[in-house]
């Protein structure tokens, strides 16, 4: 399943036609340009590193940056930079100095062993969070489907609680693994989850997307329906999915909830009220049988890292233990 990136504002590319410039379709910013702009409005950085040697530079310029879907996202959501691993040009970056190892041609500047240290292979390209505290170098060519993962994987801030190896594979699950088994999940509305506590309480999951958010599909499509996980959700919780960009009118806790403006973008006010206005994407708010909300986990959760979240309140652990002891004995006891 070809998977097409959500852009917000970026429609105006024409998906049938490939530049074969070359420079590609994405706008290519300097280091020192890059680096002025996110001053005025961070975001993350794509950083190309190649050399005018290198044919698969040329070929990652004519192909994956020439895919309007892919250089759209670029654009949108990255400062993306080229940067001549062989410049002679004297580069701040981030505060500090770097130069030219050598007048003579072919030699990697100094900017470029910081990058890539001695493992100076083109192209190379380093994905940058906007205050540098992050940062993921891939080595080689990327075609489409290599760098879609990467680009979401910074984007999103999947960065801050997943290694890149397990988003990558949970991402190729959802978008292009067909033969990815599924466990069969129980799902209900919040009026059936109501009904269904006057028989068996139960504490509620509540899953919370948006369309814009790729890194939500692919927690919905692999975190909740792994098959490691599957049957101690449907025997301990009530999981409800909700569309934050939902229509819908819910009453919830006595109160009606809605769809409204929230800093100038639509979204449910449920998704709020679920999470005690500690809404970001992907969400996971987690109720107890009463509606009362436990805790809201706002970040990217693998099977792995939810599991021992879900038994800590499941079984009541969190009136008797704090988190930072509880996953130190559940790690203890997993070695």
């Amino acid at each position: 399943m070809r998977i097409i990136l959500i852009l917000i504002t970026v429609l105006f590319f024409n998906t049938n036609v490939f530049s074969q410039t070359e420079e590609g379709l994405v706008k290519w910013l300097s280091i020192k340009e890059a680096q002025e702009l996110n001053k005025k409005q961070p975001k993350p950085f794509l950083i190309d590193v190649y050399t005018d040697w290198c044919g698969w530079c040329k070929h990652m310029m004519k192909t994956t940056y020439s895919n309007p879907n892919i250089a759209g996202y670029i654009n949108q959501y990255f400062y993306p930079v080229k940067f001549n691993a062989e410049t002679k040009d004297t580069i701040e970056y981030n505060g500090k100095i770097y130069k030219p190892t050598s007048p003579n041609p072919k030699t990697p500047h100094e900017l470029a062993i910081k990058f890539l240290g001695t493992s100076l292979s083109y192209p190379s390209t380093i994905f940058v969070t906007n205050n540098f505290e992050f940062n993921l170098l891939s080595q080689g060519y990327l075609e489409d489907k290599k760098i879609e993962p990467l680009l979401i994987y910074t984007v999103e801030n999947v960065y801050k609680s997943s290694n890149y190896e397990d988003f990558a594979a949970q991402f190729n699950h959802t978008f292009y693994d067909t033969t990815f088994v599924k466990g069969v999940i129980k799902i209900h509305s919040l009026k059936e989850i109501e009904i269904l506590q006057k028989k068996k309480p139960k504490k509620i999951l509540v899953n919370i997307y948006a369309s814009f958010c790729n890194s939500c599909k692919v927690q919905t499509a692999t975190t909740f329906k792994d098959t490691s996980i599957v049957n101690y959700i449907n025997k301990h919780y009530y999981l409800m999915n909700f569309d934050a960009e939902s229509n819908d009118t819910i009453i919830f806790r006595g109160e009606k909830c809605f769809k409204t403006p929230l800093n100038g973008y639509p979204l449910h006010t449920f998704a709020l009220r679920a999470t005690n206005n500690r809404l970001q994407f992907p969400s996971i708010a987690l109720l107890d049988d009463k509606q009362n909300t436990l805790d809201a986990l706002n970040s990217f959760l693998t099977p792995k890292t939810l599991l021992p979240i879900l038994k800590y309140y499941a079984e009541d652990k969190y009136k008797t233990i704090s988190w930072a002891d509880y996953i130190k004995n559940y790690t203890e006891q997993k070695k």
